[in-house]
């Protein structure tokens, strides 16, 4: 086991993980140091903070470390007390938004019962949906991820448990660690009436659990429309293992699944 420096793409001003704006991965933009300890996998990052640079482009260790709110651990979260019934109906979908989409797609597709994992924008109307103009933070999207899943594989509810629990922190409003913006906001786009009042409910279970060390601030609103991100953004985390951003972030993230979710992954996960 040794101690290394991973080096963090950070774009200068407020972006977080370095814009991508082409498919090759590279990062560009002022450069964080965040310490971890490599070893074997799962890796254990340790939150060491480069305090020689500006406060706002500093990695925030809840970003470093997913669910450093957390009272407990993830998988001790509790069950939503109400959830969808199994239906005949066939696949479903769930659009959910808790920053970054590479880290939260990356969440997500190892999970059993889950067919396809989209990333795109949610929240405003097509003409905004591009990449550049979402990360300006001058439209009202916000990145989110298009779930369509099996639900006699797994219920509605049991995807809020982890997008609670491992996908991202949900009592930080308007942005996650050093991705800032309400383009990284916590939100739940329900697509009926059915989803509105099981994410209200767990919502409102998780906070009188207090769970958080802080209220939840997740919104919860209605699915206008989901627009597909560029053909670049998808399966980013892993076609892309090496960038910093993702190594330091997304993959603590998808280890955590790993860890504490590992009755729900798909067949051929380890």
């Amino acid at each position: 086991m040794r101690l290394r420096v991973a080096e963090v793409a950070i774009e200068n001003g407020r972006n977080g993980r370095g814009k991508q704006t082409n498919p090759s991965g590279a990062a560009y933009g002022a450069i964080a140091t965040l310490a971890h300890i490599e070893s074997p996998p799962p890796r254990t990052y340790i939150g060491a903070i480069n305090t020689d640079l500006p406060e706002e482009i500093r990695m925030d260790p809840v970003c470093a470390i997913p669910g450093a709110s957390l009272t407990i651990a993830p998988s001790a979260l509790p069950d939503p007390a109400l959830d969808s019934v199994v239906t005949s109906e066939g696949a479903q979908t769930a659009v959910l938004a808790g920053g970054c989409f590479w880290c939260v797609e990356g969440v997500f597709k190892q999970l059993d019962g889950v067919l396809e994992v989209t990333s795109g924008y949610s929240g405003d109307s097509a003409d905004k949906a591009d990449y550049k103009a979402v990360c300006s933070g001058r439209t009202n999207h916000a990145e989110a991820v298009s779930i369509r899943f099996d639900p006699a594989r797994i219920s509605y509810g049991q995807l809020l448990k982890v997008f609670f629990a491992v996908a991202h922190d949900p009592t930080q409003k308007d942005g996650q660690g050093a991705d800032l913006g309400r383009q990284y906001r916590s939100a739940i786009f329900y697509v009926d009436e059915a989803q509105h009042k099981i994410a209200d409910a767990y919502i409102a279970q998780l906070d009188a659990a207090r769970v958080f060390v802080a209220p939840i601030v997740t919104e919860v609103v209605p699915l206008e429309e989901f627009h597909a991100g560029e053909a670049y953004h998808q399966n980013y985390a892993e076609l892309h293992p090496e960038q910093g951003y993702i190594a330091a972030v997304a993959q603590p993230k998808i280890e955590k699944v790993r860890r504490y979710f590992a009755d729900k992954l798909q067949g051929d996960r380890p």
